[in-house]
């Protein structure tokens, strides 16, 4: 899973599993370009990093703030090789009771942000030869949870998203796939369950085990595989556990 000399794009970079892929790419001798809203985290991040990380503030919602933080990364690093789209909220509403303002914000930052970092980035990649643009989906977009229906409808929207993109940049040597998280150690699930008896493997997932996945999908030991999701979740999707 060679990622030396690869310039990566990670939105969501200030926490969680973005953060976590940052360290993960240049521990691999990666060049990674951080992008977030939380610009105090990235920066910081960033400098503890050292010269093979930079910071960009980005919107993912903002088309004008893909185009800035693509041409960072390219005024600094000289190409992009690797998307990460991870960036994402969380909302608990019944769909009943989800006002139309909470339905926008999530479905913008999750599924529309991510089109839009595909788009911004695509020149780029092909440019450069071909690149590999890895989505951040979740179990939540291989089943339904209940009171949480602008996420999973932006994490079902992500694997189409991911096909569509697949089918028109293969040409140019671009893969995309998707990563489907079950529950990870990050402040998004903070307090969610008390136990992970719905888990086979009971328990939470690391971060680093994200990582590690996207490392791989980033890497040329990935390179026939486009279009494809890859689920990381303690069986968690496989069916419930005997004594659940």
């Amino acid at each position: 899973m060679d990622v030396k000399g690869k310039v990566v794009l990670i939105t969501g970079a200030g926490q969680g599993m973005g953060a976590a892929e940052a360290v993960a790419f240049v521990a691999g001798g990666a060049k990674v370009v951080l992008a977030d809203v939380l610009d105090d985290k990235v920066q910081l991040l960033a400098r503890d990093l050292g010269s093979n990380a930079t910071a960009v503030h980005l919107d993912v919602r903002s088309t004008q703030e893909w185009e800035g933080a693509v041409e960072a990364a390219t005024n600094r690093f000289g190409r992009v090789d690797v998307l990460i789209n991870n960036a994402g909220i969380l909302r608990f509403t019944p769909v009943d009771e989800c006002s139309d303002e909470e339905w926008e914000l999530v479905t913008s930052i999750n599924l529309s942000g991510a089109f839009k970092g595909i788009r911004a980035v695509a020149p780029a990649m092909k440019n450069a030869g071909g690149g590999s643009i890895i989505n951040v989906s979740s179990t939540s977009g291989l089943k339904a949870f209940s009171s949480v229906p602008a996420y999973v409808t932006s994490k079902f929207g992500i694997r189409g998203l991911t096909k569509a993109a697949a089918l028109d940049l293969a040409p140019y040597n671009i893969r995309v796939n998707s990563i489907h998280p079950g529950n990870i150690q990050t402040p998004m699930i903070d307090g969610l369950y008390q136990s992970f008896t719905h888990v086979p493997m009971s328990r939470a997932g690391h971060p680093s085990e994200i990582s590690n996945l996207a490392l791989f999908l980033a890497s040329d030991a990935s390179s026939f595989s486009t279009g494809a999701e890859f689920v990381a979740d303690g069986g968690e999707t496989a069916g419930l556990p005997a004594l659940f």
